[in-house]
């Protein structure tokens, strides 16, 4: 059960004292929360007071007296919207009128109850604002979460095509101007840089469609009895001149007769990451190992290869959105940060589960999951 810290400001003891003794042993749940909430209760017996206590440690609900001795109520109240604390306040009154009501709401007290109160009253009143914090404060972590996507994805695909755009650019410039002669062999090299520098970038763009059409629900899922074991060597054949070119060999071991009910591209989407990576993350001479069986009602997938590895930090973040494992056995390999995000998600509508096991220098293992 989570505690909200309440702050009681009264100059009556008796007022402070019966508000404790109603809300000690009350806690307040709705359906959409995760837990109940139950109230840690503070008490102050004045505005100097509260604002003292307010200071020193985050208070989340502010039961608040308006006629204290010293500063009043509302003055406290424009302390706390002054200074922005996250805070939700209740004004506890005798002398409620139109004046304060105008002056309180618009200084951000959540609402009134007046005195005298019944406990029943109180609890009503407790109920309200404690809802009303929550889904605001879940409102504003939605928010930021939002925000904080939104700047990932502009930064990441802002580096992964400037770069290719800077390139292709730098290269179109020295075929205008013909910098090294008019013979057009001389400049097939910077032709084909172009050339995989523009594959990098529709592989980006081609990776955001995917991610985009799967988290918002929108790609068609064509659902059909699909041939794994065909599905996997057709990647293989696809990504064996990308072995050949780092000297990494391909071992594929599964039985011809494995079908599974499922999109035919969702399927190869994960054999082509998978395979794909323990191509680019491997080491000269190494080898990738492609095992898929039929074992209790499952599917299993496993892509092991003998490369570069992981750390257990890298381990945690290896299947966020936009997260590229970054040291120096990678700088130089190329990737969107979005494959293992995508193949977790794919996985995950298939109510399959995804692991991984690595260690630096030696090499990782990747197991996919999948209920027939």
């Amino acid at each position: 059960m989570k505690k909200l810290k309440v702050l009681v400001v009264d100059d009556e003891p008796g007022i402070r004292s019966g508000i404790i003794r109603i809300l000690k042993n009350f806690s307040v749940g709705f359906p959409f929360m995760d837990e109940d909430f139950c109230f840690d209760l503070i008490e102050a017996a004045t505005g100097e007071e509260a604002i003292e206590i307010i200071n020193k440690e985050q208070m989340d609900i502010i039961l608040l007296d308006n006629k204290l001795p010293g500063i009043e109520g509302v003055e406290v109240l424009e302390y706390i919207n002054k200074n922005k604390y996250d805070a939700m306040v209740m004004m506890i009154t005798s002398y409620a009128s139109l004046e304060l009501a105008v002056k309180s709401t618009k200084n951000g007290a959540y609402n009134f109850v007046p005195k005298p109160f019944t406990p029943t009253e109180l609890k009503a009143a407790m109920e309200g604002i404690t809802k009303h914090l929550f889904l605001k404060r879940m409102t504003q972590k939605m928010n930021d979460e939002d925000k904080q996507v939104k700047f990932q994805f502009l930064s990441v695909l802002s580096h992964e095509l400037k770069s290719p755009i800077n390139a292709v650019e730098g290269y179109l410039r020295m075929l205008q101007e013909k910098q090294v002669g008019d013979n057009v062999e001389d400049y097939m090299e910077m032709i084909d840089r172009s050339l995989i520098r523009m594959k990098g970038m529709r592989h980006l763009i081609s990776d955001l469609l995917d991610l985009t059409k799967i988290e918002s629900g929108e790609k068609t899922r064509e659902l059909a009895e699909v041939d794994i074991y065909e599905i996997a060597k057709f990647s293989i054949d696809t990504l064996e001149p990308l072995a050949l070119q780092k000297n990494v060999k391909l071992y594929f071991d599964a039985p011809e007769s494995l079908r599974l009910k499922a999109d035919r591209q969702e399927i190869e989407i994960i054999f082509n990451n998978l395979i794909s990576n323990a191509i680019k993350y491997n080491k000269e001479g190494g080898h990738v190992n492609i095992n898929v069986k039929d074992q209790d009602s499952f599917i299993n997938i496993v892509v092991e290869d003998t490369g570069i590895g992981m750390s257990t930090d890298d381990l945690a973040k290896l299947f966020h959105d936009f997260v590229r494992i970054k040291n120096v056995n990678t700088r130089n390999i190329s990737g969107t940060g979005l494959g293992l995000s995508i193949v977790k998600k794919i996985v995950e509508l298939y109510n399959g589960k995804i692991d991984v096991s690595s260690k630096p220098g030696e090499g990782s293992i990747f197991t996919i999951s999948l209920p027939i």
